[in-house]
């Protein structure tokens, strides 16, 4: 009965009337304690009317049943009338037949801590032995503990869903699904909202920020908000393109326009007409792809390799790059006229760190995500969130999403605990190998280059940081240690570390 149940309210009780029916183990209750105040209180019964079990309430360590849960030690009354400790507090004595009346109780216990208590009413003069009864009541007491444990265990699994539920239906309240956008900060609710207004007109748009802020989906956020949104939107990452094949991917090229171009291909500008035309990482562009960009720009034409023949398009283009483009412009590496045509309508994504209110919905948005992939129940554990939240994350939402997966990945139980994202977050926070050096963690240890992650927290020697830097940054934050690290964009282990190294109490 207990196996089958669904719910442990009518097997319980299913129990209890085979136990008296079959055995004479009579009024059996199940008492556990009141969330409210920890006095025990009949949950389940049978043989007890409904003003018994509500009478039946125990201050911890009153009377028998009290004591019971208190010692973790099982009581047996051989004769309820001589027991002091008997209150007859459910089942007052008149209802109780004449004759000597027993009372067993015994602990509800799930590894070797009491969670209830159970009892049972025997007359004494029955031919079977006590020893008999006092093992099964302790079977079925094991037995009822576990369907207790389970019963708990699957509220605490509906209650911690229910509150992913409301998180995440709190963030796409605000959020629009099908834009994939997740976050309720201010700065990211006052991005999007321009971003929105000005998807309506058809001028250029720069994205700027940190790599991975999300360039490429507020590229698509403004591209179905805008009245081109039936039209295509392509993309073109200049940085994973390689610079002698990029012109012919955006232009296109006639057959015989250079060696193995044996066919006509039209451009990836063509493709996009009547649409939008992303170009992500622009900051990368060779000088000379920088001025036919301009001409495409100022004659809404392209004209493709090989060819004389000049074809008019239709786009729009938004831009986006990682880098500081007016900074690049001084230095003479990006076109000033290309740049001032791009930057009309310059939207800069703030990084995560900066989007703290947004880390938990993120978080949660991605565990959903990589728990059905690989088929996981999991939840996170005490404090994994408020550390998620203390990371500096210099690799924004992408590092966020890889640390998220992996947690998944390596989780053995049912929750992701806090020490294991903290494993993860020192790998992801040991200095930049692109060097070719072995650097070591916030812990110390050393790791090869080849184990590198994707992102990288930038290095930063002790040296660099004055004394005196620490000392007033620390006191800004009124001593809080955690605040200080990241204001100096390190994490508490990093500061940790350089206060001990610099002598500073």
């Amino acid at each position: 009965m207990l196996s089958r149940a669904g719910d442990p309210g009518p097997a319980i009780r299913g129990v209890l009337r085979l136990v008296s029916e079959l055995v004479g183990l009579n009024r059996g209750r199940v008492l556990l304690p009141r969330e409210s105040d920890g006095y025990l209180s009949i949950h389940y019964s049978y043989g007890l009317r409904r003003a018994e079990r509500e009478q039946g309430i125990y201050a911890p360590g009153e009377g028998v049943t009290g004591r019971i849960m208190e010692t973790g030690q099982a009581h047996i009354v051989q004769d309820v009338d001589t027991e002091p400790g008997f209150l007859f507090r459910a089942v007052s004595r008149d209802t109780l037949p004449q004759q000597t009346v027993c009372f067993l109780g015994l602990p509800i216990q799930h590894d070797d801590d009491t969670i209830g208590v159970i009892g049972f009413h025997r007359l004494r003069d029955r031919p079977r032995a006590f020893d008999d009864d006092i093992q099964l009541a302790g079977v079925i007491a094991a037995l009822i503990g576990q369907t207790i444990r389970i019963d708990s265990l699957v509220h605490e699994r509906t209650r911690q869903l229910e509150q992913k539920n409301h998180a995440l239906s709190s963030a796409l309240a605000r959020s629009d699904v099908e834009d994939n956008l997740l976050g309720v900060s201010p700065a990211f609710q006052k991005l999007r909202e321009e971003a929105v207004k000005f998807a309506e007109t058809d001028v250029t748009i720069m994205l700027s920020g940190e790599t991975g802020t999300g360039k490429e989906k507020f590229a698509q956020l403004i591209h179905r908000h805008s009245p081109r949104a039936t039209g295509p939107l392509i993309s073109v990452n200049s940085a994973a393109i390689p610079e002698h094949l990029l012109e012919a991917e955006i232009f296109g090229y006639e057959r015989g326009a250079f060696t193995g171009a044996d066919r006509t291909r039209p451009g990836l500008a063509e493709a996009a007409d009547g649409g939008t035309l992303f170009l992500d990482e622009i900051g990368d562009m060779s000088p000379d792809l920088q001025s036919k960009l301009l001409r495409l720009l100022q004659d809404h034409e392209i004209q493709r390799l090989g060819s004389t023949k000049k074809i008019p398009v239709d786009i729009r283009i938004i831009t986006a790059t990682h880098k500081n483009l007016q900074q690049a412009v001084n230095e003479g590496k990006f076109r000033s006229d290309l740049y001032y045509r791009l930057n009309v309508i310059p939207l800069l994504l703030p990084p995560l760190r900066e989007r703290q209110e947004d880390i938990r919905i993120l978080a949660i948005h991605f565990l959903s995500v990589f728990a059905d992939r690989y088929r996981k129940t999991i939840n996170f554990g005490t404090g994994v969130i408020p550390r998620l939240q203390s990371f500096h994350w210099p690799g924004n939402i992408r590092q966020l999403e890889n640390v998220i997966e992996r947690a998944v990945l390596r989780a053995t139980t049912s929750k992701i605990l806090a020490s294991e994202i903290e494993k993860i977050l020192n790998f992801e926070s040991f200095v930049n190998p692109q060097d070719g050096e072995t650097h070591s963690t916030d812990n110390g240890q050393q790791r090869p280059d080849d184990r590198s992650p994707q992102h990288h927290r930038p290095y930063r020697r002790v040296d660099d940081i004055e004394p005196q830097t620490l000392e007033t940054v620390l006191k800004e934050c009124h001593g809080n240690k955690t605040r200080a690290a990241m204001r100096l964009g390190l994490t508490p282990r990093q500061f940790y570390y350089r206060l001990k190294k610099l002598g500073i109490n």
